[in-house]
C-alpha cells in the first residue's frame, strides 16, 4: 500500500529507526528503456510482519524523500528489488479504473456504509452482466444485412433493426459500444 512520507509508526522507547542502504534496480518502463532506481528499507525498531520501503522517483537515491514514494507491504521474503516492481503497478490500476468510474458517471459518489458499499456493487455487476450479454447480440444484428430480412427477424430483432437507425448508435464490438446503446434504449 502507498504512504505519506509522514505516515507514522509507533516504536517503544530506545528502539531507533534504522535507513538500510540503497539497493539499485531496473524500473521496466513500457515503451521505453529500462531506467535505473532506487529502494531501501526502512525498519522501524526491529523488523516486523508489515515492512516499510522508499523508493526513488529518479536515477540517484533521494535520501531526503523528495523526489520518492514510500510503501508499506506484508510480502515475505527477499523482495527489495521486486517489491518496487510490484508495486508501480498501482498507478496503471488506479488510473484504469478512474477512467472507467468517469466513463460510468460513478466517480462522484462515495459510499461508506457497509449495506450501501454492498447494494452498490450489486448494482455494479448486474448492470456489467446486462451490457456484457447484450453486447454480442447487438454485434451479430449489426453484421446482418437489414434489407430483404425485416420479415424473417423476430420482434426483438426488429426493434433493436430500429434502434440501429438512431444517429448515436455505436456499431462497435467494445464494452462501451455497448453500454451506450443500452443507454440509447432504457434513456427517455
Amino acid at each position: 500500500m502507498a504512504i505519506r512520507s509522514n505516515h507514522s509508526v509507533l516504536v517503544t522507547p530506545g528502539e531507533r529507526v534504522r535507513y538500510n542502504r540503497w539497493k539499485a534496480y531496473q524500473q521496466q518502463l513500457s515503451h521505453r528503456q529500462p531506467q535505473p532506481r532506487f529502494v531501501r528499507e526502512i525498519i522501524f525498531g526491529k523488523r516486523r510482519k508489515v515492512r516499510y520501503y522508499q523508493i526513488t522517483k529518479g536515477d540517484t537515491p533521494d535520501p531526503n524523500g523528495d523526489r520518492s514514494w514510500y510503501i508499506m507491504t506484508n510480502l515475505e521474503g527477499q523482495i527489495d528489488l521486486q517489491v518496487a516492481q510490484l508495486y508501480s503497478l498501482r498507478n496503471w490500476i488506479k488510473y484504469g479504473f478512474k477512467q472507467v468510474k468517469n466513463e460510468l458517471g460513478w466517480a462522484d459518489y462515495r459510499l461508506t456504509d457497509f449495506a450501501s458499499i454492498q447494494r452498490w456493487w450489486e448494482l455494479v455487476f448486474s448492470a456489467y452482466l446486462l451490457v456484457s450479454l447484450q453486447a454480442q447480440n447487438f454485434q451479430t444484428l449489426a453484421d446482418e444485412p437489414l434489407s430483404g430480412q425485416s420479415t424473417q427477424l423476430t420482434a426483438p430483432s426488429r426493434l433493436i433493426a430500429k434502434f440501429q437507425q438512431h444517429p448515436w448508435w455505436e456499431d462497435g464490438t467494445t464494452w462501451n459500444s455497448a453500454l451506450n446503446n443500452i443507454r440509447l434504449i432504457i434513456q427517455p
